[in-house]
């Protein structure tokens, strides 16, 4: 990444920082998700793991902000260094930030089933302990944000991704000096729309299309990348005496191909079909 875009980059996410502060709404969640289906690049085994999210969404006059960091635990058969006998753990932060731009102007940006249109910025950052990889992820991300007019919300949004890794192999002991993959594209929608059969559900998830990033730090093609996440979720808050949306249950499915720019071709723990059942509670 060049030095006017790290600079520009983080400027920007400074400023959004700092709106944080004058939210008009929030919404923290605490959640847990299980699943025995779990799938690693370069590793044939079926992976359990344990993933506890905090995450925070908020709304102030210009725009919004969400924050999300994941913490994974996998079983063994994913192990956290070359002969060890427990499960790698590993660390996953987003944040993005949105700046509604019918809200900055004044001005209505409507248009079909479009209800406004904004700039969005945000980062990705990583951590795993594994054997083989130990990635180390860095990404910027900025582009044009389309908010579509639907019952809750359904963002889609084209980004320019800045990603970068330093990974260490334990099994060799090589480190990899930092290295910048090619600036590349990514066409990604976020959505929880409520729906309701006799009992309050609710359509949530994230789908990532991310084109090919150049070649890899170890000099290989890297492949196009598909990694949709959704769930059903029921809110039984009612049931329980609780606040509308406090508590939340439900099932959730991930297809991730190519995971990372890993193609699957002679690799079929490069892409994941994973159930999970899932968890929130709302505060």
């Amino acid at each position: 990444m060049s030095p006017l875009v790290t600079r520009t980059a983080l400027a920007l996410l400074a400023s959004c920082a700092c709106a944080a502060h004058a939210a008009d709404w929030s919404d923290t969640s605490l959640s847990y998700r299980y699943g025995t289906k779990f799938a690693e690049p370069f590793n044939n085994n079926d992976i359990t793991k344990n993933i506890v999210n905090l995450s925070s969404v908020s709304g102030y006059k210009y725009g919004k902000n969400f924050f999300s960091v994941d913490f994974l635990m996998s079983s063994e058969v994913d192990p956290s260094s070359a002969g060890a006998k427990s499960g790698a753990h590993e660390a996953y932060a987003l944040y993005r930030h949105t700046l509604d731009l019918g809200k900055v102007t004044g001005s209505s940006w409507a248009f079909g089933p479009v209800r406004g249109v904004g700039a969005t910025a945000g980062f990705d950052f990583n951590s795993k302990t594994d054997a083989g990889y130990n990635s180390k992820k860095r990404m910027i991300v900025a582009g044009p944000t389309l908010m579509l007019d639907v019952p809750g919300f359904l963002d889609v949004s084209l980004f320019a991704l800045w990603e970068s890794n330093a990974p260490y192999n334990t099994f060799t002991g090589a480190a990899t000096p930092r290295y910048a993959y090619k600036t590349h594209p990514m066409l990604t929608a976020a959505w929880g729309i409520p729906f309701n059969i006799g009992i309050p559900l609710s359509f949530e998830g994230f789908a990532n299309f991310i084109g090919t990033k150049g070649k890899n730090e170890f000099g290989g093609d890297t492949a196009r990348e598909t990694n949709i996440d959704m769930q059903i979720m029921y809110d039984l808050s009612g049931a329980v005496g609780a606040g509308k949306n406090t508590f939340k249950v439900g099932i959730e499915y991930q297809f991730w191909k190519n995971k990372f720019g890993n193609s699957d071709t002679n690799n079929p723990g490069a892409t994941a079909k994973t159930p999970m059942v899932r968890a929130e509670y709302h505060f």
